[in-house]
């Protein structure tokens, strides 16, 4: 009975802690933690604030994110342009009458039941993924259904337009973008934005972006991370058509900065035309006035050849920039069997020993170098958990601004937040980790009062920070554009 008692008045005292708590929220913590440890139920939990690792994080980036000396003025974003379509995957795939059932990936989709397969085998991964659905009579039929469905969501979509968007939050940044622009896309842009007439359209290419969020289950299937799996059919954007116009459109605009993306929407493509469409990329990119540095944006891809294609036509040598995740860094080595490519596919949170060894390949094979005719002298690198800056020595500075100012907008924007707040952000990056597996790297032991780490290898400086991963995510779409755009907004490049 005793016990009982004391039970009781336990928990009566912990109710009434509650209520002081909702009536008195400003009651100083030291007040409440008292109060609780007069429970006898142990020490209070440690609100994540200030103190906590990521809060010590967070402010240690503010103070290391600083605007280069020398900025950009004008930056040309192309050539990839959609509206994307949000909303739940599994309720899409309920509505559309699918039940749940086994996963296989397929590399491009023809029919409702090719995409729930495919959907299921990358939500069990908690992996991101884009296919190209090649019925075009079933696809504009799911995107009818997805468009009007209650609680789908209407945003700008194509990495080349989010890229341009979020460039275009800073005021002294005059944004020119060039892709198929239609309607909808029009409204949603930014006022900011220049969008020649040549890159209008008459009708929208839309993009369906199903997300699942972390712990969503369907049947059996049980959702590891937050993430999303984007399919279309997406003509325009898979012949690239609006690169010549993109082109053309520079010698009047007189950008400083060149950024490109939509090279993977030609996975949908002939071979002959990925082919020759390649060269006039290539020719494309040789017009842009030397001396202005071109970014390459990469997104996710499935066909060998074509990524094969990229790396060997010389793309890559033909671009300053590059930027990439985790799915396409993997994909890239195992298509031009550089390191790690026996690696299937990565398992949690990717080895930052060997990302950083691909990186260094990368750089190194077609990085420019004394002995080869290269522009590509850095490399962002992106996934969950982490980010990486590999650059070329002697071609740019601020990168440790720009690494933790790509991160911290991963935050933010997953969020929907101003700041990080760190209530709602985990730490989930390696406390340790060697940085390469290939050569004698050395161990790193992370420090959030000091979250960037930086580390050299012939010739090669790598910049590597944690991401404060948001908890409860409002949207994952985009991230990786906006992680690109920061970390150029902040990036300084040498004039030689």
């Amino acid at each position: 009975m005793a016990l009982w008692r004391a039970s009781a008045y336990a928990g009566f005292l912990a109710l009434a802690v509650g209520c002081v708590f909702l009536l008195e929220p400003q009651l100083p913590g030291s007040a409440l933690r008292s109060l609780w440890s007069s429970l006898q139920l142990g020490p209070a939990p440690a609100p994540p604030g200030p103190g906590s690792p990521e809060g010590r994080l967070a402010a240690a980036w503010d103070a290391l994110i600083v605007r280069p000396a020398r900025r950009w003025r004008r930056v040309a974003v192309g050539v990839n342009a959609c509206v994307d379509v949000v909303l739940s995957g599994v309720k899409l795939l309920q509505a559309l009458g699918l039940n749940p059932g086994n996963g296989k990936d397929h590399t491009e989709l023809r029919s409702r039941n090719d995409l729930k397969e495919a959907f299921i085998h990358f939500m069990g991964k908690g992996a991101a993924a884009e296919r190209f659905f090649s019925d075009k009579e079933t696809f504009h039929n799911i995107a009818q259904i997805a468009s009007e469905f209650p609680g789908a969501q209407h945003y700008v979509g194509g990495n080349a337009a989010l890229i341009g968007q979020k460039f275009a939050a800073n005021s002294d940044l005059k944004v020119l973008l060039c892709g198929p622009v239609g309607p909808k896309l029009h409204e949603l842009l930014d006022d900011s934005v220049f969008v020649p007439p040549e890159s209008l359209q008459e009708v929208d290419e839309f993009h369906l972006i199903l997300e699942y969020q972390a712990g969503e289950e369907w049947g059996q299937l049980k959702a590891p991370h937050a993430n999303r799996f984007i399919f279309s059919h997406d003509l325009s954007n898979g012949a690239m058509n609006m690169l010549e116009v993109f082109v053309s459109s520079l010698e009047e605009f007189q950008p400083d900065l060149v950024v490109l993306s939509g090279l993977h929407m030609m996975e949908g493509q002939s071979k002959e035309f990925q082919r020759k469409r390649l060269l006039e990329v290539m020719t494309s990119i040789s017009d842009i006035p030397t001396g202005i540095p071109v970014h390459l944006e990469l997104a996710s891809m499935t066909n060998r050849e074509l990524m094969s294609s990229i790396v060997h036509q010389q793309v890559f040598s033909a671009v300053t920039s590059l930027g990439l995740n985790e799915q396409e860094l993997l994909f890239l080595s195992q298509s031009a069997s550089g390191p790690h490519s026996s690696l299937s596919s990565w398992t949690g949170v990717p080895d930052v020993g060997v990302v950083s060894d691909i990186l260094f390949w990368i750089l190194k094979e077609h990085g420019k170098s004394e002995s080869r005719a290269s522009d590509l002298t850095r490399i962002h690198f992106h996934t969950l958990a982490y980010h990486i800056l590999a650059t070329v020595d002697g071609h740019w500075a601020n990168q440790l601004a720009a690494v933790a100012a790509g991160a911290r907008v991963a935050g933010t924007q997953a969020c929907a937040t101003e700041t990080i707040d760190t209530r709602r952000v985990s730490l989930k990056a390696p406390r340790e980790f060697m940085t390469s597996r290939s050569a004698a790297g050395s161990r790193v032991m992370l420090n959030p009062n000091e979250p960037v780490v930086e580390w050299h290898r012939e010739g090669v400086s790598f910049h590597f920070t944690p991401v404060l991963v948001c908890k409860d995510p409002v949207r994952t779409v985009g991230l990786g554009d906006a992680i690109s755009a920061e970390g150029l907004f902040y990036s300084e490049v040498h004039s030689h």
